[in-house]
Order: structure tokens, then sequence, then C-alpha cells
């Protein structure tokens, strides 16, 4: 992927509206280029004095976000806004915290790092045909290092956090939706203008009203604190250097992880067989 190539597109749709658009072909891979930009695009978010909502969604149907990129993800490039990946807390923290509305509408595969980008949002919208959802880690010989750990206990409790994390396998919208890791699973006609609308009802509001709401939500809520999705990104590290990790990560990379087709399709599945093939 040529290094000028744009991995977030900014679309103003209205005055106080910003939709961000994920892409980085052929999988859109959470790589340290899109990291990079996502901090930019906060800063960009703090300096503007009139947003009130912002939206994320992607430009390819089939992946949100695949995973992080686990050839290149430790890689800080030499690009505006670029960081190790031991700066995703502070960036969870800051898109928590700040003063404007996230929504994630997602449709495709939102597997580890792509899960942890929608739990960071304020909100979760997605299609009910087409979304899928994971956190992949353990069955990749590491644990969640984004944030997962943190969210998932939050909202959907210990015994579904730990089936979705220990079981490292694919869960359809309607079970996301009904175990509190999103909003709500929409009909995949429907998503667009109910995401569309949503915000631009939000952006019709009166902004000072809508950060002391999330302001006072954040605070009776109990977000994760930084420090624990901190915790969560060190133990993430410290497992990619096991040598049982680096073993299974080459025979993954083998079997099409990182690669448009059918291992990362169906990655829940495949996960599963190749630890029961041992």
């Amino acid at each position: 992927m040529p290094q000028d190539h744009k991995r977030l597109s900014i679309e103003k749709k209205v005055p106080g509206y910003w939709k961000v658009t994920l892409s980085n072909p052929p999988i859109n891979l959470f790589d340290p280029e899109m990291f990079a930009e996502l901090r930019v695009l906060m800063d960009q978010i703090e300096n503007d004095k009139d947003i009130k909502v912002v939206s994320f969604d992607s430009a390819d149907p089939e992946y949100f976000i695949s995973h992080y990129d686990i050839v290149r993800g430790e890689v800080v490039p030499d690009m505006p806004g670029a960081a190790p990946f031991s700066e995703w807390p502070a960036f969870v923290t800051r898109l928590a915290q700040s003063r404007v509305i996230s929504i994630a509408k997602v449709r495709g595969r939102a597997r580890g790092h792509g899960s942890e980008l929608a739990l960071a949002c304020d909100m979760r919208f997605v299609s009910r045909e087409k979304a899928i959802f994971a956190q992949i880690e353990v069955g990749c010989a590491v644990v969640p290092g984004g944030g997962a750990t943190e969210w998932l206990t939050a909202l959907a409790g210990r015994s579904r956090a730990l089936e979705i994390i220990a079981g490292a396998d694919d869960f359809d919208a309607v079970t996301a939706e009904k175990y509190g890791w999103v909003n709500r699973a929409l009909p995949d006609a429907q998503l667009d203008d109910f995401v569309d609308n949503f915000a631009r009802r939000i952006a019709s509001f009166e902004k000072r009203p809508l950060e002391l709401a999330k302001k006072l939500v954040n605070a009776r809520a109990g977000i994760p604190a930084e420090a624990e999705r901190w915790s969560s990104g060190q133990s993430f590290v410290t497992a990619t250097t096991w040598p049982e990790t680096r073993a299974l990560i080459g025979q993954l990379l083998q079997n099409g992880l990182q690669q448009r087709g059918d291992f990362e399709l169906r990655m829940g599945h495949h996960l599963g067989h190749l630890g029961r093939e041992k």
C-alpha cells in the first residue's frame, strides 16, 4: 500500500456532523498509519468549535476493521500523528471523554481492534445481516490489548465477557445486540438512513447541553480508566513475545491471516479448528 494512501476520509455532512470513513484495502487492517490518522483526527475534533457528533464507517462492506496488523503493528511511520501502539489507551480516553458524541456504524467484520474501536465510540449501530464481531486474540495466543476486556466486562458482564474473549469466536449482530456489545442491530437496508438521521438530529441540538449530557453520563457510567486500558495493552505486547505466540502467528499467516480470502472471512471457524488439529 503506498505510504500516501489515506486511511480516513472526512465528510462534513452538515454543520456539527462529521462522517469518517475507514479505508485500508485489502481487508481494512488497523495499521500504524490508520492509528496516526485517527490521532490527527482527534486533534481536528478537539480544535473545532462547532462539531457535535462524528460517525465512523467503512468503505469495505465486508470489513469494518478486520483486526490489528500483527506484522506491522509496532512500526512508527514517519507521518503526522504517528505514535507507538502503547499510546492507544490515551487515544481511547480522548475519544471517550471528548466533547463530541461518537457513533460506530458497522457493516462486515469488526474483530479484535475493529471491535475495540467500535467499543471506544459512544454508540454502535450495526447491520443485522452483515455485521460480525469477535475478540480473536486468545485464539491467536495473545489477549485483547485495545480495551475489549474493560468495555465488554462493563457492557456484557463477567460471564459473557469471558465467553467472548476466551472463546475467540465470531458473533452475529443479533447476539451482539443481546449481549449489550452494540446499541441496535438494524436491517441493513435501514442502517445508513438511521445513523445519518440520528447524527443530524444530534447536530441540530445546542452544543453545551450535549457536552454536559455526555459528561454526566460518563461520570455515572464509570467508563474504564486509561490506566486499566494501559495495563491490558502491555499484557497484549508481552504476549506477542511468547515463543508459542510467535509460532502460532507464523502458522496463521501461512493459512491466510491478513489476506483477503476464506480464512479472514471465517476466522472464528478456522481458529477453533486449528487448535483441534494439534
